[in-house]
């Protein structure tokens, strides 16, 4: 791999590279790509840096370092120089201990998307179910707090940090460049809507329920073999409601109220009312949010090795048990650590997912899978009725050596379901 990023970087023209066709590579082997790319862009840096501070005779920072207070975490976290942003990035809390090796840079990420993600401040919509973020049409932030986000995004990307953080696969299509269509709108809600949760044509524009919803009405339109002009009784205006309720119409064309639906053009009409929900309605905010991950990640090869279907994962807890390290006296044939990992094995996939979210403070595995997450499980006193704790920084789990095997499936459970927030080691 070396050897083969070598001849992409430095003899493309002249040697054949794998790099080059990234479509025969695995997963994991693009992500180790993506990160000699990041990591070379990070040593370029520095030279230049040096090489300035010869030159000019100035002592300019080698390194992205963010001094931030955690009650001013949002303010903090802009960088006011753009060509900083290409350094590797290192987070000092302000009045805390701490070199930044990886983990303090984690907590800062997840306290800045904690922030920007509160749903009270409504720039995103959250679905519970997937636990996918959309985009308000209707928030009143302006351009520069979606900036910020695209800009956090694409530093967690070149510093190699995992963020828990889940968008439909649409906005990573929309990130390379390519528009959302009629077809990108299961993505955003994958299982349809029972009965009892159905989203009407008038619903919630942001909710992922709706778009889901609404890929089904507009495909049950283009299969109807009826009159669709006179049964339908569709127009090109739309209707829903806004951030506080209140009812919407939105001509999809001009007079669109005067041009009814049929069947000669209902799939220009699909098309139509799924590019506005996906583009027009979110262009703004989408615009900004691309803007700053790109700032980032511009020159990465990002968009040319990875596709949108690559994100997807799955939850392979066997790999996980083969990788994980133990300390403070445990070891892999501990009784305990036997005990913990049949009862794992045992959850099922929501539970396995909490107890990711508990352990790493994100549900999804990395890319490469789990076997690549490093988890570490460590002694914390023996028997005890205290909760397992962990320390997501360092994907460190701290386990009592409880008593017996149900209870130690009790306590973990409690924790894993009502415990939130994360320490530091």
């Amino acid at each position: 791999m070396d050897k083969d990023f070598t001849f992409f970087k430095v003899n493309a023209e002249t040697k054949f590279s794998f790099q080059s066709c990234p479509f025969i590579l695995s997963v994991i082997t693009k992500n180790q790509g993506l990160y000699y790319d990041n990591r070379i862009r990070m040593y370029s840096e520095r030279r230049l840096t040096a090489l300035y501070s010869m030159v000019q005779g100035q002592q300019p920072n080698p390194y992205l370092k963010l001094k931030v207070r955690r009650d001013h975490i949002i303010d903090d976290a802009l960088v006011r120089n753009p060509s900083d942003l290409k350094k590797q990035l290192f987070v000092e809390f302000e009045g805390e201990q701490g070199v930044d090796e990886g983990g303090v840079s984690k907590e800062f990420f997840q306290l800045v998307l904690e922030e920007i993600f509160n749903p009270d401040i409504g720039m995103f919509s959250y679905d519970d179910d997937t636990k996918l973020f959309w985009f308000n049409s209707s928030s009143l932030e302006n351009e520069a707090q979606y900036t910020l986000v695209g800009l956090v995004l694409g530093l967690a990307i070149y510093n190699n940090c995992i963020l828990d953080v889940h968008f439909p696969m649409v906005v990573y299509r929309k990130l390379m460049g390519k528009k959302g269509t009629y077809l990108d709108l299961p993505d955003c809600h994958p299982d349809p809507p029972s009965d009892r949760n159905q989203t009407t044509a008038t619903g919630f524009l942001t909710s992922l329920l709706f778009l889901q919803s609404l890929f089904q009405s507009l495909k049950k339109l283009l299969e109807y073999g009826g009159n669709v002009e006179e049964d339908m009784m569709l127009t090109y205006q739309i209707s829903h409601t806004d951030l506080f309720g209140n009812p919407m119409l939105h001509d999809l064309k001009e007079e669109g109220d005067q041009i009814p639906v049929t069947a000669d053009n209902r799939q220009e009409f699909v098309d139509t009312y799924a590019d506005y929900v996906l583009n027009k309605s979110v262009e703004r905010q989408f615009k900004a949010f691309r803007k700053g991950f790109l700032m980032v990640t511009k020159e990465s090869p990002l968009k040319y090795l990875f596709r949108p279907e690559e994100s997807r994962d799955k939850l392979d807890f066997e790999a996980l048990e083969k990788t994980t390290e133990y300390d403070g006296g445990y070891s892999k044939d501990s009784q305990i650590v036997k005990d913990f990992w049949e009862t794992i094995h045992s959850f099922g996939e929501e539970q396995k997912r909490l107890f990711l979210q508990f352990t790493t403070g994100t549900d999804r595995a990395p890319v490469g899978g789990l076997g690549k997450l490093k988890m570490i499980i460590a002694k914390n006193g023996s028997d005890t009725d205290r909760l397992p704790t962990s320390h997501t920084c360092f994907n460190a789990l701290l386990l009592p050596e409880y008593s017996s095997k149900d209870k130690l499936r009790e306590r973990l459970l409690k924790a894993i379901t009502y415990a939130k927030g994360f320490g530091m080691l």
